[in-house]
């Protein structure tokens, strides 16, 4: 396996396949000199580099062969530095015999053209790439497996038994649902399989003589810890007891007292999910006009139908006339009242004011209507009466995905960004969100965004000392504020955790490391696999991924209650849709046939009855922890491979 990165990703990817999979490893990385000498890109580099360096040594130890040096294979893990993955140096990292390559580098040319070159060198090669542009990763994915079919004679692009697949994946698009499900109350993890939405939720125990309802089934065991509002210790679940991982029934009865993440509902999440009444191009009625401009308008009609009736009771015309004749007056187009009434004359001069008033309302109507409609792509402010909403904070590439993820959920969202020239920008004006321009960090930003009132804080800046002062004003606000922080550092994550549980204990705190949930799908796509989400618990990981039975001993020929092990893999879905029909991506959902269809129905069945046997041409949907999808299919890898 080469893996070739510049950041935290590379390393936290090359650490994942030498330790779950124990794959031979070469990492290929720019110059110690030559990284951004930015604080935070240090010290994420800085911890994956130590973990990679302990890795290494334990597994080189544990070989005799000591631990690697530059550009040697000494150990199981080969270090190569370089400015750029040039052609020279892919071939001297050796992916002319690997079997995958993984290309993390933060820019998207960058790794577009080392996959192209690196095609060339090796046509049976598995490549993994990491582009945040979706609508191009698409456009390359098919380029690259229609080059590698071409080279290698096989329309199916296995190349005589290598898969020679490549796959696309976005670091942002893979941390964007776990990062936006834990700002929600009951939705804490969220995996989408084939339009459908997986909902896995944290359950407290149950009380003495309550029977907890499983759900579709049970996924894990919490800790002994994580019974406290705030979660475990360490941020993600270092107690002293760990999560139980896809535990057996008679583990789940026994274990009195511990929460369980149950896998609780599976809905319809088509198009019509994906997109609100607020993404619209037309704007909705009510946000033509300013609030203050309504009240205008109402207080305006208001004196109309008053002098309409003050007029019938003078005058003792018809409701119907006396309001004809006010609408006269106010309007300038009725004769002088010269011979009437000293009532009617009054009620005359008075409908002349309101006139008067009414013509620069109905012109300021006008110029706000149509500066709506000329702005409609402008930033929103935050409207005064909200509450209830998810301030996020950053408007990067995970921040924009977490803010689509929302939307799509229809949770209210007030975003912060100091940067007026962000990426994500764009899309809060096409999703009418709320934006608050301004550096977090400076008095009255958090309050523009109404944290009063919120109902959680996410902060992921890319800046871990930004998160945390914006969390620690936050609290001094709202002590009870639920919050989420992207802290890439294990160990500075586990130390702000026990400090703000320890201020407030009843407060509601999370930390998310995109690497440490992005890594598992990008190591799962470099074995072969399509992974279609990841699901944390606590500081562990467990996945969701779509396997072909075939060749698989542990599943194929059994039931599915035997082929059920405990803490290592279960079977979830059967996919009904015959070979020839199937959808590569699991992961989407499926497109509408024509314009205006609705997406088709789900082809997954997942009330599997425990007496089936999974049969070779079958593929399933299961979870899995990774040691226990990497033993699955290694087994598999090694029966092809002959070995």
């Amino acid at each position: 396996m080469v893996v070739c990165g510049d950041d935290g990703l590379a390393h936290r990817l090359a650490a994942e396949l030498r330790g779950v999979y124990e794959e031979q490893v070469t990492l290929v990385v720019p110059p110690s000199e030559r990284r951004v000498p930015q604080p935070v890109v240090g010290r994420a580099r800085a911890a994956s580099a130590a973990l990679l360096d302990r890795m290494v040594t334990a597994a080189g130890r544990a070989a005799g062969n000591g631990t690697p040096v530059n550009g040697e294979s000494t150990g199981p893990v080969r270090l190569v530095e370089a400015a750029e993955p040039s052609e020279p140096v892919l071939a001297d990292a050796g992916v002319e015999r690997a079997t995958a390559l993984a290309l993390v580098y933060d820019d998207d040319e960058t790794n577009i053209r080392a996959a192209l070159t690196a095609r060339r060198l090796n046509p049976r090669l598995r490549i993994v790439l990491r582009l945040y542009n979706r609508r191009l990763g698409q456009h390359i994915e098919e380029l690259l497996d229609q080059a590698a079919a071409l080279a290698t004679g096989d329309p199916h692009g296995t190349g005589g038994g290598f898969d020679a697949s490549t796959t696309v994946l976005s670091d942002a698009d893979t941390a964007a649902p776990a990062l936006a499900a834990t700002a929600l109350v009951g939705t804490s993890k969220v995996v989408q399989t084939d339009g459908l939405l997986l909902r896995a939720v944290e359950r407290t125990p149950p009380a003495p003589g309550e029977v907890a309802d499983p759900g579709l089934c049970t996924l894990a065991l919490l800790s002994a810890t994580s019974s406290d509002p705030a979660g475990a210790d360490g941020s993600e679940g270092s107690g002293e007891r760990g999560p139980r991982l896809l535990p057996d029934e008679e583990e789940v009865a026994a274990a009195t007292g511990r929460g369980t993440v149950v896998l609780e509902q599976v809905s319809y999440a088509g198009s019509s999910r994906s997109t609100g009444r607020a993404t619209g191009v037309v704007p909705p009625i009510a946000s033509l006009f300013s609030r203050r401009l309504r009240w205008s308008l109402a207080g305006l009609v208001a004196a109309v139908v008053a002098l309409a009736i003050a007029l019938t009771v003078v005058t003792g015309d018809h409701p119907l006339h006396a309001t004809y004749l006010t609408l006269l007056d106010i309007l300038g187009i009725d004769d002088p009242a010269t011979g009437a009434s000293l009532g009617r004359q009054i009620l005359q001069l008075l409908s002349a004011v309101v006139g008067l008033l009414l013509l620069p309302v109905l012109l300021a109507a006008v110029l706000e209507a149509l500066g709506t409609f000329r702005s409609a792509s402008a930033l929103r402010r935050p409207p005064r009466g909200l509450g209830g909403h998810v301030v996020l904070l950053g408007l990067g590439k995970i921040g924009t995905r977490v803010l689509t993820r929302l939307r799509e959920l229809h949770i209210p969202v007030v975003c912060v960004e100091a940067d007026p020239d962000a990426r994500g920008l764009a899309t809060a004006r096409r999703l009418r969100v709320p934006v608050v321009l301004g550096d977090v960090t400076q008095e009255g930003v958090l309050e523009a965004a109404k944290i009063h009132r919120a109902h959680t804080l996410l902060a992921l800046t890319s800046v871990d000392t930004t998160n945390l002062e914006a969390v620690l004003y936050a609290r001094s606000v709202r002590p009870d504020l639920r919050v989420v922080l992207r802290l890439y550092d294990d160990d500075f994550a586990a130390a702000v955790y026990r400090t703000l549980r320890a201020a407030h204990p009843l407060a509601h705190t999370r930390s998310r490391s995109v690497t440490h949930l992005a890594a598992p799908s990008f190591a799962g796509a470099m074995m072969g696999r399509q992974v279609l989400g990841a699901i944390p618990v606590e500081r562990r990981v467990l996945l969701f991924a779509a396997v072909e039975v075939r060749g698989i001993r542990q599943l194929e020929g059994k039931t599915v209650a035997d082929a059920f092990r405990a803490g290592s893999w279960r079977v979830l879905a059967l996919d009904t849709a015959a070979p020839g029909e199937r959808r590569p991506d699991l992961a989407t959902s499926p497109a509408p046939a024509g314009r205006g269809a609705t997406a088709p129905a789900s082809d997954l069945v997942w009330d599997l009855p425990p007496t089936y046997v999974l049969r070779a041409e079958d593929r399933v949907v299961l979870a899995a922890t990774r040691r226990g999808l990497a033993e699955l299919l290694g087994r598999r890898r090694r029966e092809r491979t002959g070995s």
